[in-house]
């Protein structure tokens, strides 16, 4: 890929969820800013919008959890590095879906649309949030990190949509909890 082409690609990225700010939970508005022209289908495109929701959501992640590989050699990076990282995750997650509320519904909406590509890009946000939250290894199986980061994620918006009733402990608490259930 070519740096226009890299430049087209986010150029039409930004246009397409400038166009979902009417209705991000509808279809992708592909014909509508001419993402044809950068983009095979809506498949493709719906692959591109959550690679950049993973660049957010990692970037968050990284940020929350502060490992102190990222250029903080005393290890003070982060307020989770002794506590639990569940709870760290679920901030950041929070965080970048607060901070892109367009690009987070337009997913929502067009993953279950093309469930062909969506399943599997899901699966792996999970895995990603399993791993992170410490709820999973590294080299577990692909098929049960995704299932323990389908709970977590369920848990982590149903927190976010009750106001987090709950406190960030017992969360991690029913994680941890269920992780050992598996």
């Amino acid at each position: 890929m070519s740096w226009e082409d890299f430049y087209r690609r986010r150029d039409t990225i930004a246009a397409v969820l400038h166009a979902a700010e009417r209705a991000p939970d509808g279809p992708l508005p592909f014909t509508e800013v001419g993402a044809g022209q950068v983009f095979r289908d809506e498949r493709e495109l719906l692959l591109a919008l959550h690679y950049h929701w993973m660049q957010l959501m990692t970037g968050r992640l990284r940020a929350e959890l502060g490992r102190p590989d990222d250029g903080d050699a005393s290890g003070e990076g982060g307020d989770d590095l002794s506590g639990d990282p569940s709870d760290g995750v679920s901030r950041a997650w929070r965080r970048a879906a607060d901070e892109h509320p367009t690009l987070r519904a337009v997913l929502d909406a067009n993953l279950e649309r093309y469930p062909d590509v969506g399943t599997a890009a899901l699966e792996r946000e999970q895995r990603v949030l399993a791993v992170a939250a410490g709820l999973a290894e590294p080299d577990e199986s692909p098929a049960e990190a995704a299932r323990v980061g389908a709970a977590f994620l369920a848990l982590t918006r149903h927190g976010a949509a009750h106001g987090a009733a709950r406190s960030e402990r017992s969360k991690g608490q029913v994680l941890r909890m269920l992780a050992r259930s598996a």
